[in-house]
Protein backbone atom coordinates (compact mmCIF):
# COMPACT_ATOMS: atom_id res chain seq x y z
CA UNK A 1 0.00 0.00 0.00
CA UNK A 2 1.48 3.32 -0.93
CA UNK A 3 1.48 5.87 2.06
CA UNK A 4 -1.75 8.84 0.75
CA UNK A 5 -0.77 12.00 1.57
CA UNK A 6 -2.51 14.95 1.07
CA UNK A 7 -0.55 18.30 0.46
CA UNK A 8 1.63 19.25 3.59
CA UNK A 9 0.76 22.15 4.86
CA UNK A 10 3.65 24.44 5.33
CA UNK A 11 4.82 26.79 8.21
CA UNK A 12 7.90 28.06 9.40
CA UNK A 13 6.64 27.19 12.74
CA UNK A 14 7.37 24.01 11.79
CA UNK A 15 11.14 23.61 12.07
CA UNK A 16 11.03 24.95 16.15
CA UNK A 17 7.85 22.19 17.08
CA UNK A 18 9.72 19.69 15.07
CA UNK A 19 12.84 20.59 16.55
CA UNK A 20 11.51 19.20 20.00
CA UNK A 21 11.80 15.84 19.25
CA UNK A 22 15.22 14.55 18.33
CA UNK A 23 16.77 10.92 17.56
CA UNK A 24 17.83 9.63 20.76
CA UNK A 25 20.65 8.20 18.75
CA UNK A 26 22.42 10.75 16.51
CA UNK A 27 20.89 13.24 17.15
CA UNK A 28 18.90 14.58 14.10
CA UNK A 29 15.49 15.88 14.54
CA UNK A 30 12.35 14.72 13.36
CA UNK A 31 12.23 15.18 9.84
CA UNK A 32 8.56 16.56 9.86
CA UNK A 33 6.16 16.43 7.87
CA UNK A 34 7.86 13.13 6.73
CA UNK A 35 6.82 10.50 9.39
CA UNK A 36 9.03 7.95 9.82
CA UNK A 37 8.94 5.21 12.76
CA UNK A 38 12.53 5.52 13.18
CA UNK A 39 15.33 8.01 12.59
CA UNK A 40 16.39 7.55 8.75
CA UNK A 41 20.01 8.53 9.51
CA UNK A 42 20.71 5.71 11.70
CA UNK A 43 17.53 3.69 12.40
CA UNK A 44 17.62 5.04 16.08
CA UNK A 45 14.33 6.29 18.12
CA UNK A 46 13.03 9.48 18.32
CA UNK A 47 12.25 10.87 21.66
CA UNK A 48 11.45 14.70 23.28
CA UNK A 49 15.38 14.46 24.44
CA UNK A 50 14.87 17.87 26.32
CA UNK A 51 11.31 17.19 27.75
CA UNK A 52 8.63 19.03 27.81
CA UNK A 53 7.74 22.66 28.03
CA UNK A 54 4.97 23.37 30.15
CA UNK A 55 3.56 24.77 33.05
CA UNK A 56 -0.08 24.49 34.91
CA UNK A 57 0.10 28.19 34.22
CA UNK A 58 -0.20 27.54 30.82
CA UNK A 59 -3.10 25.83 30.89
CA UNK A 60 -6.46 27.17 27.99
CA UNK A 61 -9.71 26.77 30.10
CA UNK A 62 -11.41 27.43 26.82
CA UNK A 63 -10.11 23.92 25.47
CA UNK A 64 -11.48 20.54 25.94
CA UNK A 65 -10.23 17.65 28.20
CA UNK A 66 -6.47 17.54 27.97
CA UNK A 67 -6.22 19.76 25.22
CA UNK A 68 -6.23 22.72 28.10
CA UNK A 69 -2.54 21.16 28.09
CA UNK A 70 -2.11 21.85 24.49
CA UNK A 71 0.71 24.54 24.95
CA UNK A 72 2.62 21.65 26.30
CA UNK A 73 2.37 19.12 23.73
CA UNK A 74 4.70 20.54 21.22
CA UNK A 75 2.44 21.00 18.25
CA UNK A 76 2.57 22.46 15.26
CA UNK A 77 0.57 25.44 15.55
CA UNK A 78 -1.32 25.00 12.91
CA UNK A 79 -2.17 21.19 13.66
CA UNK A 80 -6.23 20.91 14.19
CA UNK A 81 -7.48 19.84 17.89
CA UNK A 82 -8.88 16.04 17.53
CA UNK A 83 -10.59 15.53 20.18
CA UNK A 84 -13.38 12.91 21.62
CA UNK A 85 -13.82 14.26 24.52
CA UNK A 86 -10.67 12.61 26.15
CA UNK A 87 -8.95 13.41 29.24
CA UNK A 88 -10.33 14.59 33.11
CA UNK A 89 -11.01 11.33 33.88
CA UNK A 90 -12.20 10.43 37.75
CA UNK A 91 -9.72 10.15 40.39
CA UNK A 92 -12.54 7.52 43.03
CA UNK A 93 -11.25 7.26 46.25
CA UNK A 94 -11.61 3.38 48.16
CA UNK A 95 -9.70 0.86 50.47
CA UNK A 96 -7.21 -1.65 49.54
CA UNK A 97 -5.51 -3.32 51.30
CA UNK A 98 -5.80 -1.18 54.48
CA UNK A 99 -4.43 2.15 52.30
CA UNK A 100 -6.33 4.59 50.99
CA UNK A 101 -6.23 4.61 47.29
CA UNK A 102 -7.16 7.17 44.45
CA UNK A 103 -8.50 5.24 40.96
CA UNK A 104 -7.22 7.26 37.97
CA UNK A 105 -10.41 5.92 35.71
CA UNK A 106 -8.70 5.98 32.57
CA UNK A 107 -11.22 3.16 31.40
CA UNK A 108 -13.74 5.94 30.86
CA UNK A 109 -11.70 7.80 27.99
CA UNK A 110 -13.93 8.05 24.84
CA UNK A 111 -12.35 4.30 23.39
CA UNK A 112 -12.68 3.19 26.85
CA UNK A 113 -8.78 3.31 27.73
CA UNK A 114 -5.82 5.63 28.31
CA UNK A 115 -4.74 5.40 25.04
CA UNK A 116 -7.08 8.08 24.17
CA UNK A 117 -4.62 10.91 25.09
CA UNK A 118 -1.83 9.87 23.50
CA UNK A 119 -3.95 8.99 20.10
CA UNK A 120 -5.32 12.69 19.91
CA UNK A 121 -2.02 14.08 20.17
CA UNK A 122 -0.36 11.59 17.16
CA UNK A 123 -3.16 12.14 15.14
CA UNK A 124 -3.04 16.13 15.26
CA UNK A 125 0.41 15.48 14.34
CA UNK A 126 -0.37 13.50 11.28
CA UNK A 127 -3.40 15.59 10.24
CA UNK A 128 -0.95 19.04 10.00
CA UNK A 129 1.55 16.60 8.27
CA UNK A 130 -1.17 15.51 5.83
CA UNK A 131 -1.41 11.95 6.45
CA UNK A 132 -4.47 9.85 4.95
CA UNK A 133 -3.83 6.92 5.68
CA UNK A 134 -1.91 5.23 8.81
CA UNK A 135 -1.43 1.40 10.07
CA UNK A 136 -1.00 0.29 13.32
CA UNK A 137 -0.41 -2.58 15.27
CA UNK A 138 -2.29 -3.67 18.50
CA UNK A 139 -3.41 -6.35 21.14
CA UNK A 140 -6.95 -4.32 21.74
CA UNK A 141 -6.54 -0.81 23.37
CA UNK A 142 -4.17 1.04 21.08
CA UNK A 143 -5.53 -0.07 18.44
CA UNK A 144 -9.00 0.73 19.35
CA UNK A 145 -8.30 3.97 20.38
CA UNK A 146 -6.54 4.55 16.71
CA UNK A 147 -9.35 3.44 14.75
CA UNK A 148 -11.44 5.69 16.76
CA UNK A 149 -9.29 8.50 16.25
CA UNK A 150 -8.51 7.69 12.66
CA UNK A 151 -12.13 7.62 12.22
CA UNK A 152 -12.36 11.03 13.71
CA UNK A 153 -9.79 12.61 11.58
CA UNK A 154 -10.88 10.90 8.21
CA UNK A 155 -7.68 8.82 8.13
CA UNK A 156 -7.63 5.64 6.67
CA UNK A 157 -6.94 3.09 9.28
CA UNK A 158 -5.64 -0.62 8.86
CA UNK A 159 -4.47 -2.25 12.68
CA UNK A 160 -2.67 -5.58 12.82
CA UNK A 161 -3.78 -7.32 15.31
CA UNK A 162 -2.83 -10.86 17.09
CA UNK A 163 -4.81 -13.14 16.92
CA UNK A 164 -5.72 -14.15 20.11
CA UNK A 165 -7.02 -10.31 20.62
CA UNK A 166 -10.29 -10.62 22.92
CA UNK A 167 -13.26 -10.64 20.72
CA UNK A 168 -14.93 -7.30 21.85
CA UNK A 169 -11.76 -5.03 21.32
CA UNK A 170 -11.57 -6.82 17.87
CA UNK A 171 -15.31 -5.73 17.04
CA UNK A 172 -14.58 -2.11 18.47
CA UNK A 173 -11.65 -1.62 15.90
CA UNK A 174 -13.77 -3.19 13.07
CA UNK A 175 -16.77 -0.43 14.05
CA UNK A 176 -14.75 2.35 13.79
CA UNK A 177 -14.11 1.60 9.90
CA UNK A 178 -10.38 0.58 10.62
CA UNK A 179 -9.48 -2.48 8.44
CA UNK A 180 -8.60 -5.32 10.97
CA UNK A 181 -5.71 -7.93 10.01
CA UNK A 182 -5.20 -10.50 12.20
CA UNK A 183 -2.15 -12.25 12.88
CA UNK A 184 -1.63 -15.70 13.86
CA UNK A 185 0.66 -16.59 16.88
CA UNK A 186 2.64 -14.41 19.40
CA UNK A 187 2.04 -10.96 19.86
CA UNK A 188 5.62 -9.75 18.26
CA UNK A 189 4.15 -11.59 14.77
CA UNK A 190 1.49 -8.40 14.56
CA UNK A 191 4.42 -6.63 15.13
CA UNK A 192 6.55 -8.05 12.57
CA UNK A 193 3.45 -8.02 9.76
CA UNK A 194 3.19 -4.20 10.28
CA UNK A 195 6.97 -3.19 9.42
CA UNK A 196 6.45 -5.37 5.90
CA UNK A 197 3.51 -2.46 5.34
CA UNK A 198 5.73 -0.19 6.63
CA UNK A 199 8.27 -0.66 4.03
CA UNK A 200 5.76 -0.49 1.30
CA UNK A 201 5.66 2.75 1.84
CA UNK A 202 2.56 3.38 4.29
CA UNK A 203 2.93 5.65 7.94
CA UNK A 204 3.07 3.97 10.76
CA UNK A 205 1.22 5.17 13.81
CA UNK A 206 3.22 3.54 16.14
CA UNK A 207 2.04 4.40 19.81
CA UNK A 208 5.19 1.98 21.13
CA UNK A 209 7.71 3.88 18.36
CA UNK A 210 6.33 7.28 17.98
CA UNK A 211 7.11 9.67 21.28
CA UNK A 212 4.48 12.33 19.49
CA UNK A 213 1.47 11.16 21.50
CA UNK A 214 3.44 10.91 25.22
CA UNK A 215 3.08 14.59 25.52
CA UNK A 216 -0.41 13.47 25.85
CA UNK A 217 -0.14 11.13 28.43
CA UNK A 218 1.77 13.41 30.29
CA UNK A 219 -1.37 15.14 30.63
CA UNK A 220 -2.43 12.63 33.57
CA UNK A 221 0.16 13.95 35.56
CA UNK A 222 -0.80 17.53 35.45
CA UNK A 223 -4.77 16.37 35.91
CA UNK A 224 -3.44 14.26 39.33
CA UNK A 225 -1.61 17.50 40.37
CA UNK A 226 -4.56 19.45 39.69
CA UNK A 227 -7.31 17.16 41.34
CA UNK A 228 -4.47 16.34 44.66
CA UNK A 229 -3.01 20.12 44.46
CA UNK A 230 0.19 18.69 44.91
CA UNK A 231 2.03 15.68 43.80
CA UNK A 232 0.86 12.05 44.54
CA UNK A 233 3.26 10.31 46.66
CA UNK A 234 3.21 6.66 45.32
CA UNK A 235 1.42 5.50 41.15
CA UNK A 236 1.08 1.70 40.69
CA UNK A 237 0.37 1.39 36.83
CA UNK A 238 0.39 -1.83 34.42
CA UNK A 239 3.30 -1.90 31.82
CA UNK A 240 4.04 -3.17 28.64
CA UNK A 241 5.65 -1.18 26.55
CA UNK A 242 5.77 1.48 29.18
CA UNK A 243 4.37 4.38 27.21
CA UNK A 244 1.96 5.04 30.04
CA UNK A 245 5.01 4.99 32.52
CA UNK A 246 7.32 7.37 30.64
CA UNK A 247 4.58 9.12 29.63
CA UNK A 248 3.49 9.79 33.38
CA UNK A 249 6.75 10.14 34.36
CA UNK A 250 7.38 13.11 31.65
CA UNK A 251 4.49 14.80 32.88
CA UNK A 252 5.81 15.36 36.82
CA UNK A 253 9.59 16.16 34.98
CA UNK A 254 8.01 19.10 33.29
CA UNK A 255 6.11 19.96 36.01
CA UNK A 256 9.24 19.80 38.30
CA UNK A 257 11.13 22.31 36.01
CA UNK A 258 8.75 24.48 35.97
CA UNK A 259 8.51 24.66 39.76
CA UNK A 260 4.60 23.42 40.24
CA UNK A 261 5.54 20.76 42.16
CA UNK A 262 8.17 20.13 44.58
CA UNK A 263 8.20 15.84 44.22
CA UNK A 264 8.74 13.15 42.07
CA UNK A 265 5.68 10.84 42.75
CA UNK A 266 7.36 6.94 43.32
CA UNK A 267 6.54 4.92 40.36
CA UNK A 268 5.44 1.71 40.19
CA UNK A 269 5.13 -0.68 37.24
CA UNK A 270 3.12 -4.05 37.41
CA UNK A 271 3.50 -6.55 34.30
CA UNK A 272 2.22 -10.09 33.87
CA UNK A 273 4.53 -12.52 35.83
CA UNK A 274 4.17 -14.97 32.38
CA UNK A 275 5.96 -11.93 30.27
CA UNK A 276 8.24 -9.39 32.53
CA UNK A 277 11.23 -8.68 31.18
CA UNK A 278 11.01 -5.42 32.50
CA UNK A 279 10.70 -6.30 36.43
CA UNK A 280 13.30 -9.02 35.50
CA UNK A 281 16.22 -6.90 34.44
CA UNK A 282 15.29 -4.51 37.86
CA UNK A 283 15.09 -7.35 39.89
CA UNK A 284 18.77 -7.94 38.41
CA UNK A 285 19.78 -4.63 37.98
CA UNK A 286 20.42 -4.26 33.94
CA UNK A 287 19.86 -1.25 32.18
CA UNK A 288 18.35 -2.53 29.43
CA UNK A 289 15.84 -5.44 29.59
CA UNK A 290 16.79 -8.81 27.82
CA UNK A 291 13.76 -10.21 25.12
CA UNK A 292 11.98 -12.77 28.21
CA UNK A 293 9.76 -15.51 27.62
CA UNK A 294 6.58 -14.30 25.95
CA UNK A 295 4.17 -15.96 27.97
CA UNK A 296 0.64 -16.56 27.37
CA UNK A 297 -1.37 -14.21 30.02
CA UNK A 298 -4.65 -12.88 30.86
CA UNK A 299 -3.65 -9.13 30.68
CA UNK A 300 -2.79 -9.10 26.73
CA UNK A 301 -1.86 -5.54 27.18
CA UNK A 302 1.35 -5.93 28.81
CA UNK A 303 2.12 -9.41 26.77
CA UNK A 304 5.31 -7.29 25.27
CA UNK A 305 8.30 -9.55 25.43
CA UNK A 306 10.75 -6.95 24.16
CA UNK A 307 9.76 -3.62 24.96
CA UNK A 308 10.98 -0.83 22.62
CA UNK A 309 12.40 2.26 25.23
CA UNK A 310 12.95 -0.19 28.14
CA UNK A 311 16.02 1.18 28.83
CA UNK A 312 14.51 4.47 29.70
CA UNK A 313 11.39 3.00 31.30
CA UNK A 314 14.04 1.48 33.38
CA UNK A 315 15.93 4.56 34.24
CA UNK A 316 12.93 6.71 35.12
CA UNK A 317 11.76 3.74 37.53
CA UNK A 318 14.88 3.94 39.26
CA UNK A 319 14.68 7.97 38.85
CA UNK A 320 11.40 8.25 40.97
CA UNK A 321 12.95 5.54 43.35
CA UNK A 322 10.17 3.13 42.57
CA UNK A 323 9.99 -0.35 41.94
CA UNK A 324 8.63 -3.04 39.38
CA UNK A 325 6.26 -5.99 40.40
CA UNK A 326 5.25 -8.99 38.75
CA UNK A 327 1.50 -10.55 39.26
CA UNK A 328 0.90 -14.41 38.89
CA UNK A 329 -2.56 -15.35 36.37
CA UNK A 330 -4.26 -15.93 39.63
CA UNK A 331 -4.01 -12.78 40.47
CA UNK A 332 -4.58 -11.40 37.93
CA UNK A 333 -8.10 -12.97 38.21
CA UNK A 334 -8.30 -11.88 42.01
CA UNK A 335 -8.11 -8.55 41.07
CA UNK A 336 -10.68 -7.89 38.56
CA UNK A 337 -12.96 -9.00 41.39
CA UNK A 338 -11.03 -7.10 43.88
CA UNK A 339 -11.74 -3.97 41.83
CA UNK A 340 -15.08 -4.89 41.18
CA UNK A 341 -15.98 -5.16 44.73
CA UNK A 342 -15.13 -1.34 45.21
CA UNK A 343 -17.09 -0.48 41.91
CA UNK A 344 -14.56 -0.73 39.74
CA UNK A 345 -15.03 -3.18 36.38
CA UNK A 346 -11.58 -2.99 35.12
CA UNK A 347 -10.28 -5.07 32.38
CA UNK A 348 -7.55 -7.91 32.99
CA UNK A 349 -4.72 -6.16 32.18
CA UNK A 350 -5.75 -3.31 34.83
CA UNK A 351 -6.42 -6.19 37.42
CA UNK A 352 -2.42 -6.39 37.54
CA UNK A 353 -2.68 -2.81 39.58
CA UNK A 354 -5.08 -4.37 42.88
CA UNK A 355 -2.15 -7.62 43.52
CA UNK A 356 0.32 -4.47 42.79
CA UNK A 357 -1.44 -2.51 45.61
CA UNK A 358 -1.36 -5.86 48.17
CA UNK A 359 2.36 -6.68 47.30
CA UNK A 360 3.56 -2.99 47.73
CA UNK A 361 5.91 -2.21 50.32
CA UNK A 362 4.31 -0.43 53.24
CA UNK A 363 6.67 2.18 53.76
CA UNK A 364 5.89 3.97 50.00
CA UNK A 365 4.60 7.06 50.70
CA UNK A 366 0.81 8.83 50.28
CA UNK A 367 -1.47 9.52 48.65
CA UNK A 368 -1.01 6.32 46.57
CA UNK A 369 -2.71 6.28 42.97
CA UNK A 370 -3.38 3.25 40.99
CA UNK A 371 -4.20 3.71 37.10
CA UNK A 372 -7.26 2.32 35.83
CA UNK A 373 -5.90 1.57 31.71
CA UNK A 374 -8.86 -0.30 30.06
CA UNK A 375 -12.68 -0.81 30.99
CA UNK A 376 -13.44 -4.36 31.98
CA UNK A 377 -16.29 -4.42 28.76
CA UNK A 378 -13.14 -4.88 26.88
CA UNK A 379 -12.55 -7.96 28.11
CA UNK A 380 -14.48 -11.13 26.67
Amino acid sequence: MRTKRGTSIAHSHHTKKADMIHCRKCGHPFPFPDFPYRCPQCGGLYGFTEGLDFSLGDRNPDLPGIWRYREGFSLPPEAPIVTLGEGQTPLVWAEAFGRKVGFKLESLNPSGSFKDRGTAVLISWMLAAGVKEAVEDSSGNAGASFAAFASRAGIQGRVFIPGYASGPKRTQIESYGSEVIPVPGPRSRAADAVLKEVEKGSVYASHAYLPHGTAGIASIAYELVEELGSSPGTILMPVGHGSLLLGVWMGFQTLLKSGDISQQPRLIGVQAAACDPLNRAYQAGLATPSAGPEGKTLAEGVAIADPYHGDRVLAAVRDSKGIFLAVKEKGIMEGQKGLARVGIYAELTSALIWEGLRCMPSDMPEPVVAIITGHGLKSG
